[in-house]
């Protein structure tokens, strides 16, 4: 549906009682007003008066925006005819990976400049590698079920021996914990050697040689991250650190 430009003014229909306000009604006022329209906002003050409303209109859900006596629909709908459409959740995003990174990069400066009060340093990359193991961890465990589902898609490990997609991300997440205080370097740099190199070779495997599409399971199991290059990255930062960590700190 296509706005037309001429039409300012819409009449709103949700749900609002004393135990309950429609978040989809809040979004939708919202939107509407945004969009530069006066709206006529009508509350269905109870559940009964709900019921009755969708009988009136045929309609299985409020709220319902209606524009020059057009009924539009619910929030999608009024999304999609002011010009600014949902994104589709089925589309590949790295914005997850994104959001993830730049935290962890922010944490990392933050502790630098109150710890050591400088903004960069070395140590401003470990903090920053071993926190994002830390988050990546956070976000498989999650529901380590469906992450082990989509990880049995490429690792080549955990095709080959189903419990090591269980096992992964305890194992990021305890080599993540251990590097952000430089502690047991003797149990941290084994894993995140062997995790990171098992993973960069089945990423490579499956991306580059074999040409599948797949989604990633780097940020867990429900989600649209599209396997490639960030995978690879999420398992080189392991390798580069648990490298790093050996000749920086001593040997294991």
């Amino acid at each position: 549906m296509k706005m037309n430009k001429d039409a300012k003014r819409a009449v709103l229909y949700r749900m609002k009682t004393p135990e309950h306000q429609c978040p989809f009604g809040r979004k939708t006022l919202h939107t509407l007003r945004q969009a530069g329209f006066d709206v006529e906002d009508h509350h269905l003050n109870s559940r009964e008066e709900t019921d009755a409303f969708k009988a009136e209109h045929d309609v299985d859900t409020t709220p319902q925006t209606f524009i020059n006596g057009e009924r539009i629909g619910g929030y999608e709908e009024v999304r999609e005819y002011v010009g600014k459409p949902l994104p589709d959740p089925d589309a590949t995003s790295y914005r997850p990976v994104a959001a993830l990174f730049a935290m962890t990069a922010l944490t990392a400066l933050a502790l630098n400049i109150g710890v050591n009060g400088s903004l960069m340093s070395v140590q401003t990359v470990e903090w920053f590698i071993a926190l994002s193991m830390v988050a990546l961890a956070l976000l498989k465990l999650q529901d380590v079920e469906s992450f082990s589902t989509m990880f049995l898609n490429y690792d080549l490990l955990a095709r080959r021996w189903v419990p090591y997609g269980y096992i992964y991300p305890y194992a990021e997440g305890l080599a993540g914990v251990l590097m952000v205080g430089g502690l047991l370097n003797w149990v941290s740099i084994p894993i995140a050697l062997f995790i990171g190199t098992v993973g960069a070779m089945s990423v490579f495997k499956a991306v580059y040689i074999d040409k599948r599409e797949l989604k990633c399971a780097c940020v867990g199991g429900a989600n649209s991250v599209p396997l490639g290059f960030v995978s690879l990255t999420e398992n080189l930062m392991m390798i580069a650190m648990a490298l790093w960590m050996w000749f920086a700190h001593g040997s294991f």
